[in-house]
C-alpha cells in the first residue's frame, strides 16, 4: 500500500519561489519576454500559486488595491501606459534631454523614451531586477483582471462601465459629481466598494494630476484589451550592456574607490575604521543633535528631539545639526557611482566636547582615534557588491596596496518580524539564505539584554535573508518561525553583508579576522498578521525610538571600545 505523499502549502510556496527565481534568471539571460507569452504566463502562475501577503487578493477576481498602491510607489510614474519596458544598465541617459523619473519609494532612475516605452536603470544588481519583475508581473495580472471584466465574451465590445470610465479620463477636467460617477463605474470594474476606490483615488491624486488613479485603471485595462483584440503584445527587454555588466561590481567598485580616495586625501585611511550601514540621519543626529539644538530644546529628552528632526517641516533644525557636524569632522559623499548609496565619514579626532554627545577616552592618541563610516542602506545582493569592494585593500598610484584597519561593521535596518509588531527589535545570531542551505552564524556584539527596559519587545534568533519582500507568504514564514530554524524575522541584505565580511576576514585576509560585527533590526511590519504587511503603510514616528536606540548602542560600543 503506497504512502500518501501530499505537499504542504509551505512546500508548494517554496517551489513557486524557486520557479520565479529560476524563470527570472532565464529570461534575463535570454534578453526579453512577453508577459502573455509562455515565460510570462509561467511567472504569473508561480506568483498566483505563491499568493504573497503583500499582494493580498491578487489570486481573486477583485482588484488588489493595497498591493497596487505598494507597487506603483516603487515603479516610475506612467509605467502603466507603456507597452515596452526596457531594463538597462547606466548607459548615459542622464546626459540626454530626458528627465529622470524616480519612484517615491525606490531610488532608481527611469526614463520615458516615448509614448510606448519606459527605460529603467538597473545599478543595484539582481535583487533590483527580481523586485521590478515581480511588481510588473503583479501589474500584468491586475490589468488582465480589468480586461476580462470589461470585454464582453466572444465580441470586441466593452461593458458600459468601461465606456463611462473612458469618457471621464478623456475629459480635461472633472467636477466633483463627474468624478464620483466615474469612481462608481471604476468600483464596478474593480469589484471593490465606492469607499475603497475613493480612498485610493485620494491617495494618488496630486495638484498636477487630480485624476491619476482613474488614468492608472484606464491604461492598465486599455493595454490588456488591445493585446486581446489586436494581438499587439507588451514586451520586457534587458539591454545587452546590462546583461554584460551585471555581476561584475562595476558600480560597487566605483563607489568603494571614491570612498577610499576620500579617506586617503583626508589622511585617515590608516586610522581605526568603524563601518555602519544605516540611514543618513540617525548617526549624525545621535552624535550632534542634543548639543546643536540646546537652545531650541533646553529640557527635552533626546527622543523628542529626534522626532522633531524626522518631521518634514523641520528642515532648518536638520540644517543646524548638519552644519555643526561638518564643523566637527563630518565629510559627506553624495553618490555619483550609480549605487544610490550616500556616505558620511565622521573623524572623532575633530569632534569637540561641546559639540559631540559622546565622550572618547582622552588618553587615546590622535592616530588611533576612530573614524566612523556611515553608508546608506544597500538593496539585496548589492550589499555584497559594495562591502566586498570596500573591504579590499586600496592601491595608491600603482604602489603597494594599503590594508584598512576595519575594527567593526555594524548593520542596522528595517525587517519583517514574525513575533511582535512594528517598532519591536530583532537581534540575529545567524543569517540563512532563503531557498538554499547557506547559513552564516556569527558572534553578534549586540544582544537582547542591551535593549531591555525601553518598552520594546526584543527577540533573539535567526534571520532569513529573502530574495524579495514581495515574495513572502504566511505558509513559508510560519514554517521558518515554528521549526527548529527559530527564525525571528526576514530582511534582504544580512546574508550578503555577512558573506562579504567572512570572505574578507577569514579567506582573503584583507581585514582583521577579529573584526567585530553588530546586527540589529527594527520591525517595519509583521507579514504573519493580516493588515500589518508592508502594503499597510510606513512606520511614521513609530520607527524613531528603535532607530535611535540601536544607533545609541552601536555608538556607545564604538566610543568605549
Amino acid at each position: 500500500m503506497g504512502n500518501n505523499n501530499t505537499t504542504t502549502r509551505a512546500q508548494e510556496s517554496t517551489n513557486a519561489i524557486e520557479r520565479l527565481y529560476i524563470t527570472m534568471r532565464h529570461l534575463f539571460n535570454r534578453g526579453f519576454y512577453k508577459p502573455n507569452g509562455v515565460s510570462g504566463e509561467s511567472l504569473k502562475d508561480a506568483l498566483l500559486q505563491l499568493r504573497p501577503e503583500i499582494y493580498g487578493s491578487v489570486a481573486e477576481d477583485k482588484a488588489e488595491l493595497s498591493g497596487l498602491t505598494y507597487v506603483l510607489e516603487r515603479l516610475p510614474e506612467g509605467i502603466e501606459q507603456c507597452r515596452f519596458i526596457n531594463l538597462t544598465s547606466d548607459e548615459g541617459y542622464g546626459h540626454s534631454h530626458f528627465e529622470p523619473i524616480v519612484p517615491p519609494k525606490r531610488r532608481r532612475n527611469c526614463y520615458r523614451i516615448d509614448d510606448e516605452q519606459m527605460n529603467i536603470e538597473i545599478t543595484r544588481g539582481r535583487s533590483d531586477i527580481y523586485d521590478i519583475l515581480t511588481h510588473l508581473t503583479f501589474l500584468f495580472i491586475e490589468s488582465e483582471k480589468i480586461s476580462k471584466k470589461v470585454l464582453i465574451e466572444d465580441t470586441h465590445k466593452t461593458i458600459r462601465d468601461w465606456t463611462k470610465l473612458e469618457e471621464a479620463v478623456n475629459k480635461n477636467e472633472l467636477t466633483q459629481a463627474e468624478r464620483e460617477v466615474a469612481l462608481i463605474h471604476t468600483a464596478n470594474i474593480l469589484g471593490r466598494s465606492f469607499v475603497e476606490v475613493m480612498a485610493v483615488h485620494n491617495h494618488f491624486s496630486t495638484d498636477e494630476k487630480p485624476e491619476r488613479f482613474l488614468e492608472i485603471v484606464y491604461w492598465l485595462g486599455k493595454l490588456a484589451i488591445e493585446e486581446e483584440i489586436t494581438g499587439e503584445k507588451r514586451a520586457i527587454t534587458f539591454s545587452l550592456l546590462l546583461r554584460e555588466r551585471l555581476g561584475h561590481h562595476i558600480h560597487g567598485e566605483r563607489w568603494a574607490n571614491t570612498i577610499k580616495e576620500t579617506l586617503y586625501k583626508n589622511n585617515i585611511l590608516s586610522r581605526p575604521i568603524h563601518i555602519i550601514s544605516a540611514n543618513m540621519h540617525s548617526v549624525m543626529n545621535s552624535l550632534f543633535a542634543k548639543k546643536a539644538l540646546g537652545k531650541e530644546f533646553p529640557k527635552k529628552e533626546s527622543l523628542e528631539i529626534y522626532e522633531a528632526l524626522s518631521s518634514a517641516s523641520n528642515g532648518s533644525l536638520r540644517k543646524k545639526v548638519s552644519s555643526l557636524a561638518q564643523k566637527n569632522g563630518m565629510i559627506a559623499i553624495d553618490d555619483y557611482s550609480g549605487t544610490s548609496i550616500d556616505v558620511q565619514i565622521f573623524d572623532t579626532a575633530k569632534m569637540t566636547n561641546d559639540a559631540c554627545c559622546y565622550e572618547l577616552d582622552t588618553s587615546i592618541p590622535e592616530s588611533e582615534k576612530p573614524v566612523i563610516f556611515v553608508m546608506d542602506y544597500a538593496f539585496g545582493e548589492q550589499a555584497f557588491e559594495t562591502i566586498d569592494e570596500l573591504l579590499k585593500p586600496y592601491t595608491i598610484d600603482g604602489k603597494d596596496a594599503v590594508f584598512m584597519n576595519i575594527v567593526s561593521i555594524s548593520i542596522m535596518g528595517k525587517a519583517g518580524i514574525l513575533d511582535g509588531g512594528k517598532g519591536d527589535l530583532m537581534i540575529p545570531s545567524a543569517h540563512m539564505f532563503e531557498g538554499t542551505a547557506d547559513n552564516y552564524p556569527f558572534k553578534n556584539e549586540l544582544c537582547a539584554e542591551d535593549f531591555k527596559g525601553h518598552g520594546l519587545k526584543v527577540f533573539e534568533g535567526t534571520m532569513v535573508t529573502v530574495l524579495g519582500t514581495s515574495l513572502q507568504n504566511k505558509d513559508i514564514l510560519s514554517f521558518f518561525h515554528d521549526s527548529t530554524w527559530n527564525v525571528i524575522g526576514l530582511e534582504m541584505e544580512g546574508v550578503h553583508y555577512q558573506k562579504a565580511i567572512q570572505s574578507a576576514s577569514k579567506i582573503r585576509k584583507s581585514i582583521s579576522e577579529d573584526v567585530k560585527v553588530r546586527y540589529a533590526y527594527y520591525a517595519s511590519d509583521n507579514p504573519l498578521v493580516t493588515g500589518s504587511t508592508l502594503a499597510s503603510g510606513g512606520l511614521g514616528t513609530t520607527g524613531v525610538k528603535p532607530t535611535y536606540l540601536i544607533t545609541d548602542k552601536i555608538l556607545g560600543q564604538i566610543f568605549n571600545s
